[in-house]
């Protein structure tokens, strides 16, 4: 085969994504007749979680419990109290009854929803932000910290809340000159990426607000959106300089350049990219299509993988996604969105689904992915504090917290002032340790050889046959004393001794049996701890040399606005 065959040959990439598919919803399982609002915001006008559906209705929005599908009542009740028309709506991830709101009046809201959902209008908030001097354009809660609030306003402004102080500012950023079109917070909350107007994406550290890096993303001054990847890296959607719409990928440290940049097609409608990070998938929906394009994001060049696409007859308005945790894992969904119909009153959830035939858990499907835990306080994360965010097991739900945030956890309690009890740690210890006991015997069972029996059958038979009959002996025994009316308690007495006999030889047996297997456990568990001590180590090292890459990127830069 010539070198021209080899290179026009590439055959088929394995992936366990490639036949993802979308599977729409039926129109019992749909929310029709609703109140959409019908401006050209670019907003988030729709918002979910496993117990909320919120979607935006002019100055107010209907809140509609996840279960309650098919016809929504015209007259449903709403959340009414802005002045304005209501730009953006988030849930708050560490509570599903707590949503903010951002509106045209310059305000944002808190609202808190009852477990059973709203049985009249709600007009008292909870927390009122006041800072902005023109209309909110998106808010984002911190994806690790509890309490802290992210807004961009119209004024070029990013305000930074903790919401349990709404009188008090923790930092104002003020490094844009230009609309900013859309925000993105990265993992563990301690970086943000923004664009704007001018055509520029920018990486900011929140809590200084010094700029690490920009450039510029898309030469077309339209929308553009950004969003954080995996390994330090973001994706922008915009126009090229003849309104082709294209996305390009970014490594955050060094924005010159870009890793890899791709034309779409020449629609008008503003792209929305949302990106799994569990299963490192890429969805881009643009407003107005009726397609959503979905790709896979590696760490080797060129990045991207095109898998497929989800194609409908119906244009969308507005998507939002599902949290994993409220994903259907039993049907294989590794993603769901909540489309909102440009043309009627509809709300369409479609699900993405991995065919597989088995109804087992998918355990290379669901990773352990974002428990509703917040892993950091407010006041820790604004001292200066970062902290990669509790998991959970979708399987059975348990929440898992990294060694990291463990030693975080016990750190606070000194600070606190309390003294650390560590019987809770010991406990848990105990228990981690009884668990991988369990394990491993388990696994040593299994993975013992079968040996075959080649004993023939009258060997069997006789022992068989012994057995039965010792058996039977020491039956008729106990029926001859404890049967007969005239039984003699010396026979009692004797029989009662070779028993106790014969139980002392067989526990003397097993206990030096005992002192071997207890031996063996202690060895694992020394085993098991030093494991999970290289593991913690090897994950402190990372930890450090990503800081140290961050500081050596800020000095760099300081070196520069000197010079």
């Amino acid at each position: 085969m010539t070198n021209s065959s080899q290179l026009w040959f590439r055959g088929v990439r394995p992936s366990k994504f490639r036949h993802v598919y979308g599977l729409p919803s039926r129109k019992e399982a749909c929310y029709t007749d609703i109140s959409v609002v019908r401006n050209g915001n670019d907003g988030n006008i729709c918002a979910v979680n496993p117990k909320f559906l919120a979607i935006v209705a002019d100055a107010t929005f209907a809140v509609i419990p996840i279960n309650q599908t098919g016809r929504i009542d015209f007259q449903c009740c709403k959340v009414i109290g802005h002045n304005g028309m209501i730009t953006d709506l988030k849930w708050n991830p560490f509570n599903d009854n707590v949503i903010a709101s951002a509106s045209d009046d310059c305000t944002v809201k808190i609202w808190e929803i009852p477990n059973e959902g709203l049985s009249s209008n709600l007009s008292e908030f909870t927390v009122e932000l006041l800072a902005h001097k023109r209309k909110v354009l998106q808010i984002e809660w911190h994806p690790t910290a509890n309490n802290v609030l992210f807004s961009v306003g119209f004024d070029h402004l990013i305000i930074i809340w903790d919401i349990t102080k709404p009188h008090e500012i923790l930092k104002t950023i003020s490094c844009h000159t230009d609309t900013i079109y859309s925000m993105a917070i990265n993992r563990d909350g301690s970086h943000i990426a923004t664009t704007s107007k001018d055509k520029k994406v920018r990486v900011i550290e929140p809590r200084s607000g010094i700029v690490i890096s920009e450039g510029i993303c898309h030469l077309s001054t339209k929308c553009t959106k950004v969003i954080f990847l995996d390994n330090d890296r973001i994706l922008t959607t915009g126009f090229s300089r003849h309104s082709d719409r294209q996305y390009a990928i970014w490594d955050q440290h060094d924005l010159k350049k870009s890793l890899a940049q791709e034309v779409i097609d020449s629609s008008s409608g503003v792209i929305t990219p949302f990106f799994d990070y569990d299963t490192k998938m890429l969805y881009l929906a643009g407003k107005g299509d009726g397609n959503i394009r979905y790709y896979e994001i590696v760490t080797e060049a060129p990045y991207i993988y095109y898998l497929n696409q989800f194609l409908s007859g119906q244009p969308q308005k507005a998507l939002a996604c599902m949290p994993k945790r409220g994903v259907n894992v039993n049907n294989c969904e590794v993603f769901r969105f909540y489309k909102i119909h440009a043309v009627g009153n509809i709300c369409e959830p479609i699900a993405m689904i991995v065919p597989r035939k088995s109804t087992m858990f998918q355990s290379d499907l669901y990773p352990e992915t974002l428990a509703c835990l917040p892993a950091i306080s407010a006041k820790e994360w604004f001292m200066g504090r970062n902290a990669q965010p509790i998991l959970m097991s979708l399987e059975t739900g348990l929440k898992i917290m990294n060694a990291a945030n463990k030693q975080h956890h016990i750190d606070n309690k000194y600070l606190n002032g309390t003294k650390y009890d560590s019987a809770d740690e010991d406990k848990t210890e105990k228990t981690d340790s009884i668990k991988s006991d369990n394990n491993s015997k388990k696994f040593a069972f299994l993975a013992q050889q079968t040996v075959p029996d080649y004993r023939s059958q009258t060997q069997l038979n006789e022992k068989s046959q012994k057995t039965s009959t010792n058996q039977s002996t020491k039956f008729h025994q106990l029926q001859a004393i404890f049967g007969h009316q005239g039984t003699n308690m010396k026979e009692i007495t004797n029989l009662q001794n070779n028993l106790i006999s014969s139980r002392s030889n067989s526990r003397n047996s097993s206990l030096e049996n005992v002192s071997l297997i207890n031996s063996e456990n202690e060895l694992r568990k020394a085993y098991n701890r030093q494991t999970e001590e290289i593991k913690n180590l090897r994950n402190q090292l990372s930890i450090s040399e990503k800081r140290i890459r961050e500081l050596e990127a800020e000095v760099k830069r300081l070196q520069q606005q000197t010079n």
